[in-house]
């Protein structure tokens, strides 16, 4: 048995010692570029590696790119087999977040077309509350063997945004607070607001109050509102850089829905242009 979407913590405590699992942990912080690493060595689950945003999970930002572009496909296919992932390796993701960022690395690997992949529900704190330890002990694997391709159909860039957005053709879901999304927030983005024409969708609507992934059914009515008669497979989900949008990939996963696509760049790529218009308001 594969865990593909989410993975409870008893569950990942009953297959955490077997050798086809990997385990990462993803915390992060964007105030803080150190804050992730810090938290994991100050103690993380047994076994866990560190899979750091910045470095790992992205490219290095270019003067025309969003915040977290994705790294070259032959440059994270190595990153893969460098923490000893193979074909046949059960995968799970797990943050401080309810999955807000763990969600990166679940869409990472799908992207490659490894669906053995899966977010521990309701994130580290889950684990600690079932009483589970943690550690702050390293561990050395094996180079992996996994051979697999990047699937570029699965992400859009901001040209094909901005001109199927103009044709009507799209549904694009913007997956950050509303706060952010209406200009109420005037500091968390250097330009607040939102593209003219997108949808605010927060990825924290996927929740339950414990931090936990609501039910399929509840995730599933809350998109198709939005998408209604929309073909899946125009529908394009972006958020800050291309991170959290991933939570809402995730969850429309949980909830049966066909792949969506993911617009990395999302709004600090599409803020880079001065040009490029901006709305407020919900």
């Amino acid at each position: 048995m594969y865990y593909q979407t989410m993975i409870s913590a008893q569950e990942l405590k009953t297959i955490i010692d077997h050798d086809n699992v990997r385990v990462f942990d993803c915390r992060f912080s964007l105030k803080d570029p150190q804050g992730g690493i810090n938290s994991f060595r100050a103690g993380h689950i047994p076994n866990a590696q560190h899979a750091d945003m910045d470095t790992q999970l992205s490219a290095a930002m270019t003067a025309t790119s969003g915040r977290h572009p994705l790294p070259e496909a032959e440059v994270f296919l190595q990153q893969i087999k460098d923490w000893g992932i193979n074909n046949d390796t059960q995968v799970i993701a797990y943050d401080d977040m309810s999955g807000a960022f763990a969600a990166r690395l679940w869409w990472m690997m799908r992207w490659f077309g490894h669906d053995k992949v899966a977010v521990l529900d309701g994130g580290l704190e889950k684990w600690t509350d079932q009483g589970y330890a943690l550690t702050d002990q390293d561990i050395s694997l094996p180079a992996g063997q996994f051979n697999g391709q990047a699937n570029m159909e699965w992400c859009v860039d901001i040209d094909t945004v901005a001109r199927e957005l103009a044709a009507q053709t799209i549904t694009l879901i913007d997956a950050r607070s509303a706060d952010r999304y209406s200009a109420k927030d005037q500091t968390t983005d250097p330009v607040p607001g939102h593209i003219p024409g997108a949808s605010n969708l927060p990825f924290a609507g996927n929740l339950n109050a414990d931090g936990t992934m609501a039910p399929p059914q509840v995730i599933r009515a809350r998109f198709e509102q939005t998408i209604k008669d929309q073909p899946f497979n125009n529908v394009i989900n972006m958020c800050g850089s291309g991170v959290t949008a991933c939570h809402n990939l995730l969850a429309q996963a949980v909830a049966g829905l066909p792949p969506m696509k993911l617009f990395v760049g999302s709004w600090s790529q599409w803020i880079r242009d001065k040009s490029r218009p901006v709305a407020t308001g919900e």
